[in-house]
């Protein structure tokens, strides 16, 4: 009975065949930290609402970067994120993008919905046709395997371009 146990001393414990002050030690701290996971709140998931709301979560790992890096955020049927993922890193004006890793990781974590975002270091915040080419496949790929893909933002320094809000996708 794990609460007969979690009751036990070091003493207690050490009664028992084989357990020493050490085990017994960190048999007593193991059921601790159970006991704290169980009372501990949930960290709570970040909904995206509005490509704001994307921009916000690519922002910290986009902006000031000189070189190009293209990431993800993998999305629940909640529109909550499940995680930010760095798909790619590239040079000063573009980085590769190959789509089978773009949705390894949404498989392998069960994603409903995709954002994605890369940065412009060179501030221009408008699509290249590059961009535009990537999204399209992307998206077509996303159909055959029921993923939706809810934006795309391109992060030019305190701005950015959304595919969704300008009727891109």
């Amino acid at each position: 009975n794990l609460f007969e146990l979690g009751s036990l001393t070091v003493k207690d414990l050490c009664q028992f065949r084989g357990i020493g002050e050490v085990k017994a030690l960190t048999l007593i701290a193991a059921l601790e930290l159970g006991r704290r996971r169980g009372e501990s709140k949930r960290p709570d998931k970040v909904t995206i609402n509005s490509s704001a709301d994307a921009y916000l979560e690519f922002a910290p790992v986009l902006n000031d970067l000189a070189h190009e890096e293209f990431w993800i955020l993998l999305l629940n049927r909640g529109c909550m994120v499940e995680d930010r993922i760095l798909i790619s890193r590239g040079g000063l004006t573009g980085t590769i993008v190959d789509v089978r890793i773009v949705f390894r990781h949404a498989l392998e974590r069960s994603a409903t919905a995709i954002i994605l975002g890369h940065n412009h270091p060179s501030g221009q915040k408008t699509p290249s046709i590059q961009d535009l080419d990537l999204t399209k496949r992307i998206v077509a790929a996303a159909r055959l395997m029921d993923i939706q893909i809810m934006d795309h933002l391109i992060l030019a320094g305190s701005d950015y371009y959304s595919f969704a809000d300008n009727g891109e996708l």
